[in-house]
């Protein structure tokens, strides 16, 4: 599966040497056809991690306006049983956030054991918009990747598994979908100049992009470039890694789900017996 993965820290990484479109070959029905299998997969991994209760799932999503983080969480998390997964979307923080350090509102949302997250947008946002727009002392958002790389390596002492998606389109793509975004009346609700604003700051996002995947990728937490001009092929992309992911841990979590049915076989014998004990006792003192 073509695509960027990247997991030491401080690797050198362009993002205009990476191709956001589908490798030569894919379709548009293979992909989906593709995609049909490793939902299925997803679903009864998801329910080994559920019963095993020993690992959780955090998948982070970022991207440029209308690259399609709304459309990712829709579609995999379309594979997901409902029970264990929540979505959490990352705005402009509010009054209580803001007398909070940045990763007070994120830590909170993070998943139990047993349990899919899905973030739009995340922590990563106060080493973006927060440098692009100047809105912190750069020794202070400096300081950030440090905190996250910190806090993304506790969660995966945790038992947490740590998946972060960077949605890479073209400045030619986003202008269409938001001009499309215009014409039709079913996403005519997303229109927001912010969106246009945002990109005469293309190029200083693109800095900031590259240096936050280079500054906290790590094995424990890899980043995933998802060439995602195609949407069937970015919704691909991001199955096959989460499921890749979760396989490695199959064989323990099936261990995991047989030590427990042991266990509570073994506990309803013995209350079985307790029983079948007592009725006996009863019986002779008749």
């Amino acid at each position: 599966m073509p695509k960027t993965l990247i997991t030491t820290p401080n690797s050198k990484i362009r993002l205009k040497d990476i191709s956001a479109e589908p490798p030569k070959g894919m379709t548009k029905a293979k992909a989906e056809k593709r995609f049909a299998v490793l939902g299925r997969e997803l679903f009864d991994l998801q329910d080994a991690m559920w019963g095993a209760k020993v690992n959780s799932v955090l998948v982070v999503l970022q991207g440029r306006d209308s690259a399609g983080k709304d459309g990712t969480i829709k579609h995999v998390a379309g594979c997901l049983n409902p029970r264990g997964v929540s979505v959490a979307s990352f705005g402009v923080p509010t009054a209580e956030e803001r007398e909070h350090d940045f990763l007070w509102r994120v830590h909170k949302h993070a998943p139990r054991r047993g349990e899919f997250a899905l973030f739009n947008r995340s922590h990563y946002e106060d080493v973006l918009v927060v440098r692009v727009h100047d809105l912190a002392p750069k020794q202070l958002w400096q300081q950030r990747y440090g905190h996250i790389r910190d806090f993304e390596e506790l969660l995966a002492e945790h038992g947490t598994i740590v998946l972060k998606y960077f949605l890479h389109i073209t400045k030619d793509e986003q202008e269409e979908r938001l001009l499309e975004r215009e014409k039709e009346a079913e996403t005519a609700w997303k229109l927001n100049p912010n969106d246009w604003k945002e990109r005469d700051h293309w190029d200083e996002y693109t800095e900031a992009y590259e240096d936050a995947i280079s500054r906290t990728a790590a094995p424990h937490a890899p980043w995933t470039v998802v060439p995602a001009n195609s949407k069937w092929y970015r919704n691909l992309v991001v199955a096959e890694s989460i499921v890749g992911a979760l396989r490695d841990h199959r064989k323990h979590w099936k261990k995991t789900l047989e030590d427990m049915g042991k266990a509570g076989r073994a506990g309803l014998a013995a209350y079985r017996a307790e029983i079948s004990g007592r009725k006996k006792t009863k019986s002779r003192k008749r």
